[in-house]
């Protein structure tokens, strides 16, 4: 009977850790949702879905505020220490990084309300869809990685942000190559090449969420550990 208490707090406390856990889950769904409504908003000038996927955003930051409540609420009352604080925190880091991910894939949807009859070689459509697939895939990956607590899949999400920049020069110079033929592309093609970056960045965000779970479970920081490995490989 008298641990019957303690118990009861470190179930209760447990229950936190896991309810946190699961609403970053649930947050990092509708990001997804977002990346792939705003893309598809903007290859199919959809102005009906684009305004779907603006408001949704509300959503998304209302999840961050409630996970950032959550945890700050969390940390004052249990006081955690070691892994537990990481746990936290890292949970408040990943949320913002989500947050500005949904914002990135409202960003598109703006966008798309501002073109109008472009069009454009099926090429550049292709490239965006590929991409698209590509930073879902990273944010997946490293969401992935987050849940499970892999530095193995961490690692790999960001050696694969290379091929995210990589599409992204590649949609560049092709935008830069209508503009140069024709001067009235000029307006249509600078709005592409603001989604284009939208894209590159959902990216960069998928490898901080990727550097955050490395050190969630590790307790380092990933890119100190490539710096260190590089420098025994540089001794050897």
């Amino acid at each position: 009977m008298p641990n019957s208490t303690q118990d009861h707090i470190v179930s209760s406390y447990t229950d936190e850790l896991t309810a946190l856990a699961q609403l970053i889950a649930e947050m990092g769904g509708q990001v997804e949702v977002a990346i792939e409504n705003g893309t598809r908003s903007l290859l199919k000038l959809d102005r009906e879905l684009a305004d779907i996927t603006i408001v949704a955003d509300q959503r998304i930051d209302d999840m961050q505020r409630k996970i950032d409540d959550m945890a700050v609420s969390m940390i004052a009352r249990r006081q955690p220490m070691a892994s537990d604080l990481r746990s936290i925190v890292t949970a408040i880091h990943v949320a913002s990084d989500l947050e500005r991910v949904g914002d990135m894939a409202k960003q598109l949807s703006r966008r798309s309300l501002k073109l109008e009859g472009i069009s454009l070689q099926p090429t550049f459509y292709n490239g965006v869809k590929n991409m698209t697939n590509l930073v879902l895939r990273q944010i997946k990956l490293a969401l992935d990685a987050y849940a499970s607590r892999d530095a193995d899949a961490a690692i790999a999400v960001c050696n694969n942000d290379d091929e995210v920049d990589a599409m992204y020069t590649s949609l560049f110079r092709e935008l830069l190559t209508y503009m140069m033929e024709d001067p009235r592309n000029i307006t249509p093609c600078t709005h592409l090449l603001f989604c284009a970056k939208n894209l590159e960045r959902i990216g960069d965000h998928a490898t901080n969420i990727a550097e955050r779970a490395y050190y969630l479970q590790t307790g380092k920081q990933l890119t100190s550990d490539v710096q260190d490995l590089h420098r025994t490989q540089i001794k050897v």
